[in-house]
């Protein structure tokens, strides 16, 4: 096979193709984090849902099956007039003291606090809250709903064009170490082709190589990364505090098949593309 013959050129791309996979993996699982930490955003964005103040305590806690019903939302939290009253009072700490006087006519009303599934679906579920019969007024930070959505619209975009590029690289260098297999070998497919070897019967050791490439290179990635992300995880990200990344002990098995089938694909294809030029003989 050509990858002992041209022993350099695949340690290069080898080396090169793992660089180009542990930084797609690396913003990849970055990406995946911050992912799960816009969900985590959303789903503290809630909507208010205030009571009619004409219906009972019954009839108010009555409402929430009906809340329940609606498809985007995930979670109803009935909280009364009292308790609302109580929430306010301690955001407002030592001078909590100046509202006490206002205990006995509170002003506030029963309320439901409703989390949404789906935070694009904002309007949506908010004119269906406002449809059952009962509901005074909601109100919600709409304007976080559509940050937290551009946030991830940004990302994922970000994400698929970085893996779109680098994978285009990969596969060039795949396919400059298979031409250059090629070239110290094109008399000989010449031959091969002569005598009326198929061109299946000539690829498949190119083919080989290419993927064993590629093979070797997403095993190569896959451990640096490992080694990379806890480095991330640990020394960067959670000792400054500001969030918290999922451990890569509960997504490598999610990951290395992720990496190896990405990194046999590229080498397949980096072969494959190389190859059809050359069986034109």
């Amino acid at each position: 096979m050509g990858i002992k013959q041209h022993g350099l050129m695949s340690f290069a791309a080898v080396t090169v193709i793992a660089a180009c996979l542990l930084i797609v993996s690396t913003f990849g699982l970055i990406a995946y984090n911050i992912d799960l930490l816009i969900d985590g955003l959303a789903s503290q964005n809630e909507i208010a849902v205030f009571v009619d103040e004409a219906l009972s305590r019954e009839e108010a806690q009555a409402l929430q099956q009906a809340f329940e019903s609606i498809a985007n939302v995930e979670e109803v939290t009935f909280i009364t007039r009292e308790q609302a009253f109580d929430n306010y009072l301690e955001t407002m700490g030592e001078d909590a003291y100046i509202m006490e006087d206002l205990r006995e006519d509170n002003p506030l009303r029963d309320e439901y606090r409703i989390v949404m599934k789906d935070v694009s679906l904002h309007d949506e579920t908010v004119d269906q809250l406002k449809a059952v019969s009962g509901v005074a007024s909601t109100n919600s930070e709409k304007e976080i709903s559509d940050r937290l959505i551009q946030m991830k619209s940004i990302v994922n975009a970000v994400s698929y064009t970085l893996i779109a590029l680098l994978g285009a690289v990969s596969i060039f260098i795949i396919s400059n170490t298979v031409r250059l297999a090629m070239f110290a070998r094109r008399e000989e497919i010449s031959i091969m082709k002569m005598v009326g070897a198929t061109d299946g019967f000539i690829r498949a050791p190119f083919v080989i190589e290419g993927m064993t490439l590629g093979l070797l290179a997403g095993l190569v990635s896959f451990g640096v990364e490992w080694v990379v992300y806890d480095y991330i995880t640990e020394k960067l990200v959670e000792s400054s505090g500001l969030f918290s990344m999922i451990a890569f002990e509960e997504i490598w098995r999610m990951m290395l098949p992720l990496m190896l089938g990405a990194s046999v694909v590229i080498g397949i294809l980096g072969s494959v593309l190389t190859i059809r030029k050359f069986l034109r003989v």
